[in-house]
């Protein structure tokens, strides 16, 4: 069916017109709400205490969910809501990365959650008039929400025919609603996939146009199962369009010191990507054989750090791989261009068998997560994984950490060839892989159990096939519900809290301080590693505030950096930083304000956790597998290395103890130690030893909000 048909079978359920507000200084001081069940649709005025406390982005996400919802709201509950939300920098095309926008849901996983993407969907969503997008409702039937910033309108409109994945909807889509392929750039669609439908795992698409490679390209929010909610509202899709990107669409307060930022930013790209992480030819898959070489590549769901085969999935590989020669920025104007692809592949499974697609990607963490994990070192696999997962709506780190487990408990015969269905699932099998893949798509078979995640997956085993409860605890990576992401943590403690202390899960966008502590030894002592699980992850928290992405930060690096007081947190592009919002904005604002306004917005997240009847010490519990050997297998494959460090670091001669021994005091200790870390780290952060925030600390920090005090003044 051609285009003009599928538009033909559209039904308008509701036309909205409004008068586009044009930005000024980054905002325009009103949001979009529309809902679904009834077609309601309106305007929403930011009020002076949301702009104050909450900033912009996953600020304003945070508050606008906790005034829609109630502390018993389910993910699959009508007055859940999806909110996208750009923040105030956003939509600037003078600095590297500042197209980002922050998605905030209550997730399957029961937790709030929030997930960064690229793409052009949230700068054009600004453009169009709206510091945020909030969706609410059940609709009956599948529906497409058209926000045409060129007239000032928004529609919602059954719409039958189009096809639910998401490299087909989004071209259809934007060929639906450009005017030519001039005006293909100024459209972006919002989108999940056909998995997303069955699984508890569903990941969004916001597509951009390249217009270099002339292909529809896709940027992912991958965690926490935001594309299920989506789906389970019956939203196929949302789509901007706007007449153009102007140089200043944002109206900002000092636009020469923006430049002279990113000007400078550019030089530093140009000159050093090349010998530092090269961003601009590999992406983040860059990382693949460094972490390898420091043994913190996930192999075999996390029992290793490093594997023969690596030289199959180099980064080299990656480069080889990837269109070279086109910028692969995911907004306008970003010199880093990470945002890597792999065009013309022609796909040898599933629907799309035969066809040649553009894959964005991989990721490092999909080479990491989709091969290396399940012991597939194959890059034809990984490419086709990733591209599947992407079109299907899966979240790829889930995704690849959720099979690794799967592996580990076939080969613990915990389930077997009977219960899969006839897929032999062994670390390695890539066939079996890539068809449980499809069968999640479809609904049916034993992907329909894997996409139930991890968390789920052990109550399953436990109670239809009589697994050892705390075998599964211990193997499989997963905290607050979500899976972890693709580093292996068991040699750095900071790292562990890094993962485990998250607001919602797992995910590295918080705190990674590997580096910092197991390789440079620069957080030795408790102190140390919780005054760094308080700053980075409320660092990183600002970047989802006002809609940068975290990348330019430190993924190159000014040439004098290692000779500043504090190179980890690369003070030039903090001040770059500052620097910017404040031209943005015309605010006053400095290094400490930026720490300030996160830490507002963090704590609000942990009680907004705790109202919901999560967010306390025991949802900080990590995954043994995370901190030490579980097996003797693993305590084997480094012998020497646990050795020595039961000698040296805790106090006990190995020499003559039995492997099953070794493991129990290693675990004894590790445990230990994290237990110390999390005292270490609530008192940092102004935290009871329950992990509540104490009055005094939000009276402190302006997040005494009489909502907020209520939820956690019983739980002093």
């Amino acid at each position: 069916m051609d285009i003009n048909e599928m538009k033909k079978k559209h039904k308008l359920l509701k036309e909205y017109t409004y008068d586009i507000t044009p930005l000024d200084r980054g905002t325009t001081d009103k949001t979009l709400y529309v809902n679904v069940s009834d077609n309601v649709i309106k305007e929403k005025a930011v009020t002076p205490l949301m702009k104050e406390k909450f900033i912009g982005g996953k600020g304003y996400g945070l508050k606008m969910l906790w005034d829609a919802t109630t502390p018993k709201t389910k993910w699959n509950d009508p007055d859940n809501e999806i909110i996208i939300t750009p923040g105030p920098v956003s939509g600037i095309t003078q600095y590297s990365g500042a197209g980002k926008s922050l998605i905030v849901s209550i997730s399957p996983t029961d937790f709030v959650m929030d997930s960064n993407v690229g793409g052009y969907f949230g700068p054009f969503l600004k453009f169009s008039g709206f510091d945020a997008l909030e969706l609410q409702g059940k609709a009956e039937n599948d529906v497409i929400i058209f926000i045409d910033g060129v007239n000032g309108k928004v529609e919602i409109f059954e719409a039958p025919e189009e096809n639910v994945d998401s490299h087909i909807l989004a071209e259809q889509l934007t060929e639906m609603y450009a005017d030519d392929e001039k005006d293909m750039k100024n459209i972006s669609v919002v989108s999940s996939g056909k998995a997303a439908e069955n699984s508890l795992i569903g990941m969004l698409n916001v597509s951009f146009y390249d217009t270099k490679k002339k292909e529809i390209r896709l940027k992912q929010a991958g965690r926490g199962g935001l594309g299920t909610v989506f789906r389970d509202k019956k939203i196929k899709a949302v789509v901007a369009k706007v007449s153009g990107v102007k140089g200043n669409a944002n109206n900002v307060f000092d636009m020469d010191a923006i430049r002279e930022r990113g000007k400078r930013f550019n030089k530093e790209m140009k000159d050093l990507d090349e010998e530092q992480c090269e961003m601009r030819t590999k992406g983040t898959a860059h990382l693949v054989e460094i972490m390898n070489d420091y043994d913190l590549l996930p192999v075999n769901n996390y029992k290793y750090g490093s594997h023969k085969d690596i030289d199959k999935i180099h980064s080299e590989v990656w480069k080889s791989r990837f269109s070279q020669g086109t910028s692969d920025g995911c907004w306008i104007g970003c010199s880093m261009g990470c945002a890597k692809g792999v065009q013309n592949f022609k796909l040898q499974t599933g629907p799309y068998k035969g066809q040649e697609v553009i894959v964005d990607g991989p990721e490092y963490e999909n080479a990491g997560g989709l091969g290396a994990n399940g012991g597939i070192f194959d890059a034809d696999y990984i490419i086709e994984a990733n591209f599947y997962c992407d079109t299907y709506g899966i979240c790829t780190i889930s995704w690849g950490t959720l099979v690794a487990f799967i592996m580990e408990c076939y080969e613990n015969g915990i389930i077997n060839k009977e219960i899969t269905g006839g897929l032999e699932l062994n670390f390695g099998a890539k066939e079996a892989a890539l068809e449980l893949i499809h069968q999640l798509a479809s609904g049916e078979g034993f992907g329909k159990i894997a996409g139930l995640g991890i968390a789920k997956m052990k109550d399953y085993f436990v109670e239809n096939y009589g697994a050892d409860r705390a075998f599964l605890d211990d193997i499989g990576m997963v905290n607050k519900n979500l899976e972890y992401s693709e580093y292996v943590s068991k040699e750095s403690l900071a790292q562990q809290g890094g993962f485990a202390m998250t607001n919602k899960g797992p995910q590295h966008d918080e705190a990674w301080l590997i580096f910092m502590d197991m390789v440079n030894n620069q957080i030795p002592t408790f102190e140390k590693k919780a005054e760094a699980l308080h700053y980075f992850p409320m660092f990183r928290t600002w970047f989802g505030l006002v809609g940068l992405c975290k990348l330019p930060w430190n993924d190159v690096e000014p040439v004098d950096n290692a000779e500043t007081d504090e190179p980890a947190k690369v003070p030039e592009h903090v001040d770059n930083y500052v620097t910017i919002y404040k031209a943005v904005t015309g605010k006053e604002f400095d290094k400490n304000r930026m720490i300030e306004d996160s830490e507002r917005v963090y704590n609000f997240q942990r009680i907004f956790n705790i109202r919901r009847g999560y967010g306390l010490r025991k949802h900080d519990a990590q995954p043994y597998r995370a901190a030490g050997p579980v097996t003797v297998e693993e305590y084997e494959s480094r012998v020497e290395r646990y050795d020595k460090l039961m000698k040296e670091i805790i106090g006990i001669d190995p020499k003559g103890k039995s492997s099953e021994e070794k493991v129990a005091i290693t675990r004894e200790y590790r445990e230990g130690q994290y237990e110390k870390l999390l005292d270490a780290v609530y008192k940092r952060r102004g935290w009871n030893q329950n992990g509540v925030p104490t009055i005094e600390h939000l009276q402190k920090i302006g997040m005494d909000l009489p909502e907020v005090m209520e939820v956690i003044k019983d739980k002093q």
